[in-house]
C-alpha cells in the first residue's frame, strides 16, 4: 500500500510501509509483509472486493484478448459472463473450498483425481467457450522440478480443454519462465490458430509466472 504525502516537505512523494521485525516473525516473514502492504494491487483488490490480487491478471488479460463475450479468476469469469444473471455459466473445481460465488458452481477436488473430468463436465452441462487454468504445485525451490511439475498440469488442462472446448475457443493457463516445453507448444499451434505468451502487469515482476494463451481452438476430426 502507498499513500501520498500530503502537503509539507516531502509533498507529491509516496510513502512506503515500513515493518518492525517482531518477536517471533522471521526477515523472510517480514519482507513478505512488507510486499503486500506496499503492494497496489493488494490493495486495489480490498477496495473492489476482490479475493485477491490474482483477479487483476485476468482481467488485464481479458481486457486485451476479450476472452470472454460479451466481453479469484472464477469471480471475475462470473462477472464477465453475467453468469450470476443467467448469461453464462462458470464451473471451478479446486482443492481448498471455495466460498460461493454468485453464478460460479464449484467442486472440492483434485483436477488430477480420475473423476474429475467427468464431474466437471457434468457440472458443464456442453461444451465450454473458454478453459482456464490458474494451477500450481506446491514449491520444491528446484526450478527444474518446479517447471516439470508445473508443466504436467498445463498438459493436463489441456487435455481436459480439448474434450470440452467449442470450435472457435480459448484455453489459458499459467506456465514458468524458462520456456514452455516445445511439445507443448506444438500441440497448442496445432489445435488453435493463435498461441502467444503473456504476463500481466499484476504479475510480480520478479516473479517466474507467465500464461500461455490459445485463441481460435480447431477440434480435430473424430
Amino acid at each position: 500500500m502507498t499513500r501520498g504525502a500530503g502537503t509539507g516537505r516531502g509533498a507529491g512523494r509516496d510513502l512506503a510501509v515500513r515493518v518492525r521485525k517482531a518477536k517471533g516473525r522471521t526477515l523472510a516473514q517480514k519482507l513478505w509483509l512488507e510486499r503486500q502492504l506496499n503492494d497496489p494491487y493488494v490493495a486495489r483488490a480490498k477496495r473492489e472486493g476482490f479475493r485477491s490480487r490474482a483477479a487483476f491478471k485476468l482481467i488485464e488479460i481479458d481486457d486485451k484478448y476479450r476472452l470472454f463475450a460479451p466481453g479469484g479468476w472464477s469471480q471475475v469469469a462470473a462477472e464477465r459472463v453475467g453468469a450470476a444473471d443467467g448469461r453464462g455459466r462458470v464451473v471451478a473445481i479446486d482443492l481448498l473450498t471455495i466460498d460461493p460465488i454468485p453464478g460460479v458452481d464449484s467442486v472440492q477436488l483434485d483436477f488430477l483425481a480420475a473423476e474429475a473430468p467427468e464431474r466437471l463436465k457434468a457440472l458443464l452441462g456442453g461444451p465450454a467457450d473458454v478453459v482456464l487454468s490458474d494451477m500450481a504445485a506446491n514449491a520444491t525451490g528446484h526450478r527444474k522440478t518446479d517447471h516439470l511439475k508445473i508443466m504436467a498440469l498445463a498438459e493436463t488442462a489441456l487435455m481436459f480443454a480439448r474434450e470440452v472446448l467449442k470450435p472457435g475457443g480459448a484455453f489459458l493457463c499459467k506456465v514458468l519462465q524458462g520456456g514452455t516445453e516445445g511439445a507443448l507448444l506444438a500441440e497448442l499451434k496445432r489445435d488453435f490458430a493463435l498461441v502467444k505468451h503473456v504476463k500481466p502487469a499484476a504479475s510480480r515482476a520478479d516473479s517466474a509466472e507467465l500464461y500461455v494463451l490459445a485463441t481460435g481452438f480447431r477440434r480435430a476430426a473424430p
